[in-house]
């Protein structure tokens, strides 16, 4: 099987940081390539670029909560460092969803699953999140569909 393109970008701009000298990228990269390398011995299988983009989703998710717990604890520049990790994390994934994207998206959505109610928000979700996953936050989009559905 062969390597998947977006693979095949993270490992270049990985060069390339190398030969930049940009230590903070590189560490960011090689942290990413680990992690998908992880996953594919994990399933013993190599992963889609589609894959990767929930990985790498994954992986600026968690900085997030981590931005958000260094600074209730103080540490600007450990979040700083986060905040420079999640841009360069982004650069790999699909450009954001716009919030009229968003919007439409999740109208169609429940039209398409003919939801009515909350309890059929899973329906909404299975049908939305293929498309949005690492364009746009899932709890955002969770929160949406639920205030659209009550």
């Amino acid at each position: 099987m062969t390597e998947s393109s977006l693979k095949e970008v993270i490992t270049e701009s990985m060069k390339s940081a190398m030969k930049a000298r940009d230590k903070s990228r590189l560490n960011t990269i090689r942290l990413a390539l680990s992690e998908i390398k992880r996953v594919e011995v994990d399933t013993r299988n190599e992963q889609t670029d589609a894959q990767i983009i929930t990985i790498l989703d994954k992986m600026v998710k968690q900085r997030r909560e981590s931005i958000k717990q260094f600074e209730i604890g103080g540490r600007q520049e450990l979040a700083a460092q986060e905040e420079l990790e999640i841009e360069i994390l982004n650069e790999f994934l699909p450009q954001a969803l716009s919030e009229e994207e968003i919007n439409s998206l999740i109208h169609s959505a429940i039209a398409n699953s003919q939801a009515e109610s909350v309890q059929d928000m899973g329906k909404v979700m299975a049908v939305i999140k293929p498309q949005v996953i690492g364009r746009a936050d899932m709890a955002i989009i969770s929160k949406k569909i639920k205030s659209l559905l009550t």
